[in-house]
C-alpha cells in the first residue's frame, strides 16, 4: 500500500506520532490537517508533507485518510461541517481511530458509502510510545471486505489487530476497555491512598499488589505516577470520563446496573470540571490521597 498516500486529521499526542511511524516505515504521508494550524504546520516541515487549510484539500490529495478527533461532535464537524472530508470523496477510505459513541460510526459508514467511498473505524487501546513506534492495538469495526484491503496498513500500524464485526461494534469494545481500565485506576488509586494514609511503604505495597489478586495492568503503568504525583498525559482524564461515559450510555440502553462504572465515571468527571481535565488518568489519585488538593 506505500504507492498510496496518506493523509491525517488531528494531530495530537496520537495523530501526529501515527503519522511520524507511516513516514519513517516509507509511506508517503501527503496530506496533513489540525485545527490548530501551528501543529499542522510544524509537523508538515518535520515530515515533509504538506499542511492544509481545509478538509476537502486533505480529501483532494490523499488516498487513505485517518482521523484521530477527540470526541463526536468534533467527528461530526470533519465529515458534515460545511469544510467537510466527504466533499469530493469518492474512492477515497477513511480509517477513524477516535473512541466515538458506536451510532456515530454507524452514520459515517453510511455516509461514505452514498459518496462512493469506504471506511473503517479503527479503535486504539494504546497510548503515545504505541503510536510511535507502530505497536497500537487496534480493535476494528466496519465492512469485513474494507478490513481485508486495509490491513497491510493497519499491520504497520499495530502489534496486535483484531476484527470485531460490523461498524459500532469496535466502538463497543473499546468502551468496555476503558469502562474497566478506568475503575482499576480508580481502585488503585484508592488502594494507595489509604497505604498512604496508613504509613505503609507504598513500594513495598506496590510490590505486594503485584504478587497478588490486586494486581492490574494499570499497577504496572500508573503507580508509580500516582505517589510521585508524575501525571504527565498519555491518557487524559477528561477522555477517561469521556469513555466510561460511553460505556455507561450502552449499558443502560441493555439494562444493565453498573455502580462501578458510575462511580469511576464521577470521580473522573470531578476531576475533569476542577480544571485538571489534562492530566493523565492517574491523577485520580489527586482525590484520594490525603492531603493532596487536584
Amino acid at each position: 500500500m506505500k504507492n498510496k498516500t496518506i493523509g491525517f486529521v488531528g494531530l495530537g499526542r496520537m495523530g501526529g506520532n501515527m503519522a511520524r511511524c507511516l513516514k519513517d516505515k516509507g509511506y508517503n504521508v501527503s496530506a496533513l490537517f489540525d485545527i490548530n494550524d501551528t501543529t499542522a504546520n510544524e509537523l508538515a516541515a518535520e515530515i515533509g508533507s504538506t499542511a492544509y487549510t481545509t478538509l476537502a484539500e486533505v480529501t483532494a490529495n490523499a488516498d487513505i485518510i485517518l482521523t484521530v478527533v477527540t470526541n463526536d461532535a468534533a467527528m461530526d464537524a470533519i465529515f458534515f461541517g460545511a469544510d467537510n472530508l466527504l466533499t469530493g470523496a469518492e474512492g477515497r477510505k477513511f480509517i477513524n481511530c477516535a473512541t466515538l459513541t458506536p451510532a456515530v460510526h454507524t452514520k459515517l459508514e453510511d455516509a461514505a458509502t452514498k459518496v462512493g467511498a469506504t471506511c473503517l473505524e479503527a479503535c486504539m487501546a494504546s497510548s503515545i510510545p504505541q503510536a510511535r513506534n507502530g505497536e497500537l492495538f487496534l480493535m476494528i469495526g466496519g465492512r469485513e471486505a474494507d478490513f481485508d484491503a486495509n490491513k497491510p496498513l493497519l499491520d504497520e500500524l499495530s502489534k496486535a489487530l483484531h476484527y470485531v464485526g460490523p461498524a459500532g461494534k469496535a466502538s463497543e469494545v473499546k468502551a468496555l476497555v476503558n469502562m474497566v481500565m478506568n475503575i482499576n485506576t480508580a481502585a488503585l488509586a484508592e488502594g494507595l491512598g489509604i497505604g498512604d494514609a496508613l504509613g505503609i511503604d507504598l513500594k513495598m505495597l506496590c510490590e505486594i499488589f503485584s504478587q497478588t489478586g490486586a494486581n492490574s495492568r494499570v499497577l504496572e503503568t500508573d503507580a508509580e505516577d500516582m505517589i510521585l504525583r508524575d501525571h504527565d498525559c498519555y491518557f487524559s482524564a477528561s477522555h477517561a470520563a469521556k469513555d466510561s461515559g460511553i460505556a455507561l450510555g450502552l449499558a443502560a440502553a441493555n439494562g444493565i446496573q453498573t455502580p462501578l462504572a458510575q462511580a469511576t465515571f464521577d470521580q473522573y468527571t470531578k476531576l475533569t470540571d476542577m480544571g485538571n481535565g489534562e492530566l493523565d488518568k492517574s491523577g485520580i489519585a489527586e482525590l484520594t490521597f490525603k492531603g493532596r488538593k487536584a
